[in-house]
């Protein structure tokens, strides 16, 4: 036993420093959308809520196919499974470089988010299988150190893009860089073992698990919040870009790098989870981070300054990672036997929710403007975490 956690440790860092790579270019791939939604709208000829519908077709998948990947990975191993969506992962996101309509644009963009589920979730599992549970959320907060930061450099290489190089370049360079990731990873990862499928046996891939999950109360409650959370939040942070560009007619660089606050946001999480964890606790990590996000929403719609939405975007991304960083934690422990399992019916909650709610914000920013879908957004957000603090206290 000794000898096993010994070989764990050996291994882990140089594993979890390459999936910390993958992870950056998948959430950068993501976020590059942000600055860039007003210019892909603007070359097809379409509104800014109907070309949400990449982002749509996008997450959507990235959600369904979480419930294919995460028994995937307990049975056949993590690590093949994280390897070889990344490669189809790479290949579908330079692809999207030379397409002609918003159409085919959609089409791609669904297929990258189908390979692109198999990555941080399955590695969010895997750190659950190599962490016991009172160092996980700060071993999770080093490895979210990766996705803060695809997130900063992913608006801020989107603005720098679409402003002086061709939106469409962004996604051959993540394409290529993300192939050469996924070589490191096979090379890195070929002999590695993560424990499964056990020795001489390949059992059979079923949905039962999930259906046992959701019979937990404390699973519905977590599997509920973040689909919520999903929908509010990055619904309606979807627009924030379009927004900054239609209200104050800022260069796309320029709102490329203001939201990056939102990973900022996220950097001073990862660099305080240990203090925050012990000061406020779960549930109040839970409650402020709702505030947070609900006072940045409203804030950024009432109060008309762009120069105020620097510091409230930060405060938006503190806010998102306080109480998604305890819900992520939570998921890893509602079935410690198979994590994969857990972990992607969480993901698949979030990426569901944030698909759904890029379209439901679409429309309403569509029919009646911006400040209406960041005012509902708030109030939503803060309903959620005075939900969630509640269910923490029952459990």
């Amino acid at each position: 036993m000794g000898r096993l956690a010994k070989d764990t440790a050996s291994k882990t860092p140089v594993s979890l420093g390459l999936l910390g790579a993958a992870a950056f270019m998948v959430v950068a791939d993501v976020r590059v959308i942000d600055p860039l939604l007003h210019i892909i709208a603007d070359e097809f000829k379409v509104g800014v809520g109907s070309a949400a519908v990449i982002i749509s077709a996008y997450t959507i998948p990235y959600g369904l196919f979480q419930i294919v990947y995460g028994p995937l990975g307990d049975r056949i191993g993590k690590l093949k499974v994280i390897t070889v969506a990344l490669t189809a992962f790479a290949v579908g996101t330079a692809v999207c470089a030379f397409v002609s309509n918003i159409v085919l644009l959609t089409l791609l963009r669904f297929l990258t988010g189908m390979a692109a589920a198999g990555i941080v979730p399955i590695t969010l599992a895997y750190i659950g299988d190599n962490f016991p549970y009172e160092e996980r959320q700060a071993a999770l907060g080093k490895y979210l150190s990766a996705l803060v930061l695809g997130q900063i450099l992913g608006g801020s290489l989107g603005g720098i893009f679409g402003e002086y190089i061709g939106w469409r370049y962004i996604f051959l360079v993540f394409g290529f860089v993300s192939l050469g990731i996924a070589g490191l990873l096979w090379r890195g990862t070929r002999h590695l073992s993560d424990g499964y499928p056990p020795q001489g046996r390949v059992s059979r891939i079923t949905f039962r698990p999930y259906y046992q999950l959701l019979r937990q109360p404390m699973a519905r409650a977590v599997v509920v919040g973040v689909f919520i959370e999903g929908l509010c939040l990055f619904g309606a942070f979807a627009y924030v870009g379009a927004f900054l560009r239609d209200r104050y007619t800022l260069s796309y660089v320029a709102i490329g790098f203001m939201l990056t606050g939102f990973g900022l946001g996220g950097l001073i999480y990862t660099r305080s989870v240990k203090w925050l964890v012990r000061r406020l606790g779960e549930i109040g990590l839970m409650g402020v981070g709702g505030s947070l996000m609900c006072t940045s929403f409203l804030a950024i719609a009432l109060f008309q300054n762009w120069i105020l939405f620097i510091p409230l975007n930060i405060l938006m991304g503190l806010g998102f990672y306080m109480m998604h960083g305890t819900l992520q934690t939570q998921a890893t422990e509602l079935t410690p036997e198979a994590r994969g399992t857990s972990v992607s019916l969480f993901v698949f909650s979030l990426f569901i929710g944030q698909g759904i709610g890029a379209a439901v914000f679409g429309k309403i920013v569509d029919n009646f403007g911006y400040i209406y879908c960041f005012i509902l957004a708030g109030v939503a957000i803060a309903l959620l975490s005075l939900w969630l603090v509640k269910q923490k206290q029952n459990h």
